[in-house]
């Protein structure tokens, strides 16, 4: 699915100069490089040099509580935001806190997640939540509903988003509540 998903992509990509956006949820990446079970070497890089990537947040302290807000935040390494420009796909890491539910939401672009981490439990349209080991591809097809649920540890996951606006702000439809 992976391969499939990639394939036709442009890797020419120019590079971006972006100003540094550390987050609070950064600090989440000393517990992950401990617990990784997958890309060791990427999330030593990553929190190695934390404070020097573009971090982001699509939501505000008004749309899920301050708790989400603090332990929460994405780096688009390429796409229409990322360090890389590419117009057709994006790509980045995306860190959950532990405790945390990430509502139900879609989008557009169709999105692929590989969790580098483990214990997060995750629900495609009105599925259960599944919990999904490090290295799982988790496939989200365009507008399909979904959620994430983290369990005592943070979420460190790889995303891939194509088709549509690729900045496109999601359409939660689900309510933040702890996990």
């Amino acid at each position: 699915m992976l391969a499939s998903f990639i394939d036709g992509a442009d890797w020419s990509m120019e590079e971006r100069a972006l100003s540094a956006g550390p987050l609070p949820c950064l600090h989440h990446l000393d517990r992950i490089s401990s617990i990784a079970e997958e890309g060791r070497e990427i999330i030593g890089f990553l929190a190695g040099n934390r404070n020097a990537f573009h971090w982001g947040q699509t939501y505000s302290e008004a749309d899920f509580g301050p708790d989400f807000i603090e332990n929460y935040g994405w780096m688009e390494l390429f796409g229409t935001r990322g360090h890389f420009a590419n117009e057709r796909m994006a790509g980045g890491f995306l860190i959950l806190g532990p405790h945390l539910h990430y509502p139900d939401h879609h989008h557009f672009a169709e999105e692929i997640y590989i969790p580098l981490t483990g214990g997060t439990a995750w629900r495609r349209g009105d599925g259960v939540y599944l919990e999904k080991p490090a290295g799982a591809v988790i496939h989200h097809p365009s507008n399909v509903s979904h959620a994430m649920k983290t369990g005592a540890e943070p979420l460190l996951a790889l995303y891939l988003w194509r088709g549509g606006p690729l900045a496109e702000r999601s359409t939660v439809t689900g309510r933040a509540a702890q996990a």
